[in-house]
């Protein structure tokens, strides 16, 4: 365990020189976290700063590092285990009102516009002039600020990217004398000859939980087509070639794949790969590494990574998902913005960036590699063939609507086209 001072920045009579104590306040501990600098003016008295973030490989070792390095013997960083529904939740209700339960959020990209709009999350752009050069800040990619920005402002500090990636069994494929997938067609002709061979019922395992990763899916494979939920000026685009070509793809990858697949989260799927009742899946890069560990699987050895296919062989793009992570102010926090900050940046920063690979890709340039990461060629690949972001206020909104709809259509109780019919006419609805 590693101790320091922290020396402060304006009033002594403010002061805080104290301990950090390793693992303060959280209860996610893990190898890629580290001790940073983390200085900043404390408040007078014992003061607490609720951190709110989802547990995973690649959102851990930033949590864990800004815990540990920012929390002293009169300030207290705490954070508790939580997964990603429970943590869209309470994200939700702490924005709610004019008095939340949490200081720091985590939050990425995809609904940086609306919380935007509504005036839910502090601007950024001052604090990040003050302490850019402090924390090196100009360091992380220029498009992932931008990803975390609406309207020329700042909302999130980014943390880390996600993209999507496939995993799949070398065993499996180099016996069956089988290539990586680069179409879902050619996932279809691979799992069909996995099926035969009596390998497994299911080769394919992919992510779709009813209730968050489903819409995430159908929005990878619409981008594969080059197009979006919403254009960027809102409007719905459900009725549309692309949209229906993307939800056939979907249905038709359902035969290769778990009957209960609307109960699949990314958890999930990790279990299908490490006892292997799977032979590819595609998930977001951070599920990547906790593949390779020997703690996890006796196939650890027996995965390798790919870049996302593409729906078709012709499409623009790759199946994919860029997901920005990042660290947030909710706008009704109480404690000093200033302080909650220089946290965020330290969590941020070059050393805690380092250390985090290669459970995550960070959002500093370069970090990862071929060389620091098993998955970072794939990573790198498939980040290069993610269709940009479309940024809308509403997209977040349509997303939670059109959701029951989508799992409907995937569990075979509606077609498609009545599927797409209705998911149109209800996010129009709520785009107004």
């Amino acid at each position: 365990m590693k101790h320091r001072i922290l020396p402060v920045l304006a009033l002594a009579a403010v002061g805080a020189v104290a301990l950090s104590s390793c693992g303060a306040g959280t209860r996610t501990e893990n190898e890629n976290a580290t001790t940073v600098s983390c200085d900043y003016t404390a408040p007078e008295g014992s003061t607490t700063v609720n951190v709110l973030a989802y547990n995973s490989s690649a959102i851990d070792p930033f949590t864990d590092t800004m815990v540990s390095s920012c929390s002293t013997d009169s300030v207290t960083l705490k954070h508790d285990p939580i997964d990603f529904g429970g943590q869209v939740t309470k994200t939700t209700a702490t924005l709610a009102g004019d008095t939340g339960t949490y200081d720091i959020i985590e939050t990425y990209g995809f609904v940086i516009p609306g919380f935007a709009e509504e005036g839910k999350l502090v601007p950024l752009n001052d604090l990040y002039d003050k302490y850019a050069a402090d924390y090196g800040l100009d360091e992380i990619s220029e498009s992932m600020r931008e990803g975390m920005s609406y309207d020329g402002e700042l909302y999130a500090l980014p943390m880390q990217a996600q993209m999507y990636v496939m995993a799949y069994r070398t065993d499996v494929f180099d016996d069956l004398g089988l290539e990586v997938p680069t179409t879902f067609d050619e996932m279809i002709s691979a799992a069909e000859e996995i099926k035969q061979a009596g390998v497994m019922d299911y080769p394919i395992a992919l992510p779709w939980l009813a209730t968050s990763d489903v819409t995430t899916s159908y929005q990878a494979a619409m981008n594969s087509l080059g197009t979006d939920f919403v254009t960027a000026d809102g409007a719905v685009t459900l009725d549309t070639p692309e949209a229906k070509q993307a939800l056939e793809a979907m249905v038709a990858l359902t035969p290769y794949m778990d009957p209960q697949v609307t109960t699949f989260d990314q958890p999930k799927v990790q279990q299908q790969m490490f006892n292997g009742t799977a032979a590819m899946s595609i998930m977001f890069s951070g599920r990547m590494v906790d593949l390779t560990m020997e703690s996890n699987s006796k196939l650890f050895d027996s995965i390798g990574f790919a870049p996302a296919p593409k729906v078709t062989a012709g499409a623009e793009y790759s199946y994919n998902r860029l997901s920005i992570d990042g660290w947030s102010i909710p706008f009704n926090t109480k404690l000093d913005h200033d302080m909650l900050f220089v946290m965020m940046a330290s969590a941020v920063s070059e050393d805690a960036s380092e250390a985090s690979v290669p459970a995550a890709y960070p959002a500093r340039e370069g970090m990862v590699t071929e060389e620091n990461s098993p998955y970072g060629a794939a990573a790198n690949e498939s980040m290069a063939t993610a269709m940009p972001p479309i940024v809308s206020p509403i997209q977040a909104t349509v997303t939670n609507e059109i959701r029951p709809i989508l799992v409907q259509v995937l569990g075979g109780n509606i077609s498609v086209d009545e599927g797409l019919a209705q998911m149109q006419a209800a996010s129009e609805r709520v785009a107004g």
